[in-house]
């Protein structure tokens, strides 16, 4: 860009100040997609090969997660492997396992989570105060605990 271009960019009229678009930032999308073969590997990955800003792709298909990274929108990327490989796809709904402060309630606890993850109860607003210890709670387990000098010592 010369002089010329920058100076005519900031004095230019409204009209041409529509053209310019905003750049989308450079993003991680994970997704849930049922992965049953390596033919169904093969068709996830090839519909995300060919989209605009795509920088990798990676499937794992025991866990059933797609994972994509580049300058895209989720919410295309998404709508992309649904409309070319036919399958649901809904965004990653599990964490790590040491992210959720009670990981075996019964709103974080699913059985169908990969190894190693429960289901995002922070992000779900309907599970997280099944998965939240109340302040009764809290306080009876701080009265057996090991780190509290004043606890109970029956055990």
């Amino acid at each position: 860009m010369g002089i010329v271009d920058v100076v005519s960019e900031y004095c230019s009229l409204p009209r041409t100040r529509r053209h310019i678009k905003k750049r989308k930032q450079f993003q991680t999308v994970e997704m849930k997609v049922r992965i049953d073969c390596e033919g169904c590997e093969r068709k996830v990955k090839k519909a995300l090969d060919d989209m605009k800003g795509v920088s990798s792709v990676e499937v794992l298909a025991k866990q059933n997660k797609v994972t994509v990274t580049g300058y895209v929108d989720a919410a295309k990327v998404m709508r992309r492997v649904a409309y070319k490989t036919g399958k649901r796809v809904e965004p990653w709904p599990y964490v790590p396992y040491e992210m959720v402060a009670h990981p075996y309630a019964p709103g974080a606890y699913d059985k169908r989570a990969p190894a190693g993850y429960v289901r995002n109860v922070i992000g779900d607003p309907s599970a997280a105060p099944l998965a939240r210890a109340s302040s009764t709670e809290t306080r009876y387990t701080a009265a057996f605990s090991d780190e509290n000098p004043n606890a109970c010592s029956i055990m």
